[in-house]
Parts: C-alpha cells; structure tokens; sequence
C-alpha cells in the first residue's frame, strides 16, 4: 500500500500508475500517454458515455480485466486523473488553469449532459460562463492554457470566447471589471466622455494609457495571439493600439528586435502574467505571422521596427513573401527611415557587407507608391509640394547610404550606379551627396581594370571628383575624360 501522503481524494500513485483507496478490485485499466489507471467501470460508465460504448465493445471479445488505451487524450493523464476523480465523488474544484482542460477531456468522453443529468461538460461550461469569461485575470489564464488543446478547445469556441470577451474588457468601462483598463475605443463621445451602450454616462477618462494588457497578453502561442489580434480588430480597437501590441510580443520573442526599440516612458502593467510560463516560441513562424498582423501604419518608430523585422526576417531565412511584404512596408514610408537602419549586413554568402538589394527595392516601392506617399492625406493643393520634400528627403538618404557602402572593397561598379540611378535626376537639387560616394568608391578601387570598369557604368553622370593618384573632372555635361594618371 502507497504511505499516506500520496493519497490524494481517494487516489494514491505508485511509479507509472494510479489506484483507487476503494476496497474493491479494479476491474479496468485505462492508459493515458504512458501512464496506468487501476479503476472501476461502474463509475466511469456512470458518467462516461464512449467509455461505456468501449467497455460494451470490450465485453463481446473476453471477459475479466479490461484494458484499453485512450488515444490522444487532451490535457493527458493529468486532465483523466480530475475526470477520474469527479467519476468516483461527484465533485470537481475548477480553476481558470484547469477549466478548459477539464472541459475539453469531457468532451473526448462524451460527459454531456443526454447521457447524464448535471454531468461535467454543462459544469465546465458554466464555470467558464459565469466565473471565467468574467474576469480580465482568470480570462487570460484561460486561454493561455488552451495552447495544448488548440484543436479541441477551438471546436468547443472556448478560444473565440475568450477573445471575444478579453476584446470587450479591453475596449468598455473599466468599473466594470474592477481594474483601470484604460483604452476606450470607438466607445467614447466627441467630449470625451464614455459611452455605456451609446449613452454619454458623463464620466470622463482620467488617463490615455492603453498598453496595460500588452504584457499578459505576450505569453500567448503564436496561434493564440493571433486570434486574439483578429478578434480585437473585429471589435473595432484601433490599429495603433494594436501595433503596439504586435511590436511589443515581437520584441519579447525576437531579442534581435531590442536595438530597434524606442524606449517609452509609461510602465506597462500586467494583471496575470506573473502566474503564467512564457510560452514556447518558433521565431520564425512567430515573424511570418506578425507581418500578417500588423495594421497598415506610417510613423518613425513604425518605420523603425519594420527595419528590425527585416534585418531578423533575414537572419531567420523567412519566406519570400515576409520579406517582400516587409520591403514594401518600409519602402511606402522610405522617408521615414534613418541610415542605421538602412545599413543591413548581408547574411548570404555574398562578399559584399551589406544588403543592398534589400534598399533597392524599397527605393523601388517608394517610387511606385505615387500619391499614397504621404502618411497624411494632404490637400490637393499641398500633395505635389509634400512628396517632393518627401522624395527630396529619400533622396538625401540614399545618397548618405550609397555613401557608407561605397568603402566596401567588394561592391561591384554595377550595383553602385544602379544605387545611383535609383532615383530620378529630379529627386536631387544639388549632387554633393553622390559625389562624395563616388569619391569615396573612387579610393577603394586599387586596380586599373576596375576603375576602367568603374568609368564604364559612371560615363553619364556629371560628376567632379579628385583622388589620390587619379584625376577626373567634369568637361561638360554628360562626358567625362581621363586627365592624368599622377599628380600634377
């Protein structure tokens, strides 16, 4: 006999198997992912309707113990060991970590409330309803812990009312759920007032802070989250709140991200985090699903993150359409961007040390974008002036980027005039910019052959430029010539 402590309501372990304390011999062992369960029929059968469709089966082909395993059984022996358990006594103690367990086990068991009254599938049910759904805290436990019962708890909708209801307590009247949820939404009066089912209740919103859930929701699966995401989309929260959120998850999964991060001055609060386990992240998958997510936004710190994203993207060897995705993002507010950011390494096995065909398309979508440029929609009278300051601006950058690859000893002449080309000659009003990357490419070129090279692409562009050992200067527009090898 097991000693006393490992007694448990009537259930003692011993090594890879549980027994009953009950005096009677067990006469059906049931094996749940590896582990053994000594048990009765009466019991199970009593409340259990496909055990009692197996042991009927059991029963035509021999007699005496019965013994079956239960195939991928949600929640494991530990979700059997609490259906077990309310079997024999009648009673359950749900909690938000166990409740959609419990249900889902229920439900591969059939304990529906046709094959008896009261039974454990309408008590999981209701605590769900009444209890859980209820409460920001217990709601956010819930659903984290659907992660190893996605498929089942899915079909049950446990995950769509989850999100649904953290959706809802996200965006109303914080009074209600007893803590200061801040982000009101669409549910607020031109005044600034709160609506309450389209009423003005008068009350007034003391603070804008709405990144309160940010961090509890971040220990969600990839999965998870994005449900919740699409839920609150639904629910018309805005997009740059939602932004936020998708950074912040993506910032906490993918270290590579922390460099792109602007430090913001609010503290973000967590209500359940502390009491959940970070749930166990494929990068990868994470980044291909966040690109999907992220609400079509323009704005610094937006721009900021998207070039992080992609310099990851690259380490992780995403798909081809993340990628694209991200150079068009960045390239429709190219204007936005800084040099840092723009400066990514090349993670192939090219020689060159930076990414420049990366740049080219952006350059490429800037210049398609046309009249959606502007991150404001300007009047029609303003639009022309705003994106020729914008492409002014692009301009300027690229020529500080072409610039700082210029001094790579392996950057080929080709690649450095298609750079320059990239723009069109309107785009500049003075050409400092380029020349000073010529001059610099000029430097590194220490064989003839490659500078001859080099002549060929650059024959068109008015230029002056003077290095050591070799002289060239603008005769007139269009031409260049050789005036000498050595210094005068």
């Amino acid at each position: 006999m097991a000693p006393a402590a490992n007694k448990v309501s009537g259930f003692y372990r011993e090594g890879n198997a549980w027994f009953t304390t009950a005096s009677l011999p067990t006469d059906i062992n049931l094996v749940v992912d590896g582990v053994y369960f000594h048990l009765h029929k009466f019991p199970l059968i009593s409340k259990c309707s496909k055990i009692a469709k197996i042991i009927e089966e059991m029963q035509d082909s021999k007699e005496g113990t019965l013994a079956t395993a239960l195939e991928e059984f949600p929640g494991g022996a530990d979700a059997f060991l609490l259906v077990a358990k309310y079997c024999y006594s009648g009673r359950v103690e749900f909690t938000a970590r166990n409740v959609v367990m419990i249900y889902c086990a229920a439900d591969y068991l059939e304990m529906t409330e046709e094959y008896g009254e009261g039974n454990l599938v309408s008590l999981a049910e209701g605590f769900l309803h009444k209890t859980v759904l209820r409460n920001w805290k217990d709601c956010i436990l819930a659903l984290h812990s659907c992660e190893p019962v996605i498929h089942r708890a899915d079909k049950l909708h446990i995950i769509s009312k989850c999100s649904n209801a953290l959706s809802v307590m996200v965006c109303t009247d914080p009074s209600l759920f007893g803590w200061p949820m801040l982000m009101y939404g669409s549910l607020q009066s031109p005044g600034g007032s709160i609506l309450w089912n389209g009423i003005n209740t008068g009350a007034k919103i003391e603070s804008i802070e709405s990144d309160w859930w940010f961090e509890d929701v971040s220990y969600l699966c990839v999965p998870l989250f994005e449900r919740l995401i699409k839920t609150m989309e639904g629910k018309g929260i805005r997009p740059e709140i939602l932004a936020g959120a998708i950074m912040y998850y993506s910032r906490k999964h993918l270290p590579g991200l922390g460099r792109w991060h602007v430090e913001q001055t609010s503290k973000t609060r967590t209500v359940a985090s502390f009491s959940m386990t970070p749930a166990t992240i494929d990068q990868k998958v994470l980044l291909e699903s966040v690109v999907k997510l992220l609400p079509e936004k323009k704005g610094k710190s937006f721009c900021r993150f998207l070039l992080g994203a992609l310099r990851v993207a690259l380490i992780l060897g995403v798909n081809h359409t993340c990628q694209e995705t991200l150079e068009r993002r960045i390239g429709l507010q190219l204007d936005l961007a800084t040099l840092d950011g723009l400066l990514i390494p090349s993670y192939s096995d090219s020689d060159t040390l930076y990414n420049t065909d990366c740049v080219e398309q952006m350059i490429h979508y800037f210049l398609s974008s046309g009249q959606n440029l502007s991150s404001i929609s300007p009047s029609s009278a303003n639009q022309e002036n705003s994106l020729s300051r914008q492409l002014r601006k692009v301009a300027k950058l690229v020529d500080s980027y072409i610039a700082e690859v210029a001094s790579d000893v392996n950057l080929k002449p080709g690649k450095l005039h298609s750079l320059a080309r990239s723009l069109p000659e309107s785009s500049r009003t003075l050409h400092d910019g380029l020349y000073r990357a010529i001059d610099i490419y000029l430097k590194v070129i220490t064989d003839t052959l490659k500078f001859h090279h080099w002549l060929h692409y650059f024959y068109p562009i008015n230029v002056f430029v003077t290095i050591s050992g070799k002289y060239i200067e603008m005769a007139k527009p269009h031409s260049f010539f050789l005036k000498g090898t050595h210094p005068p």
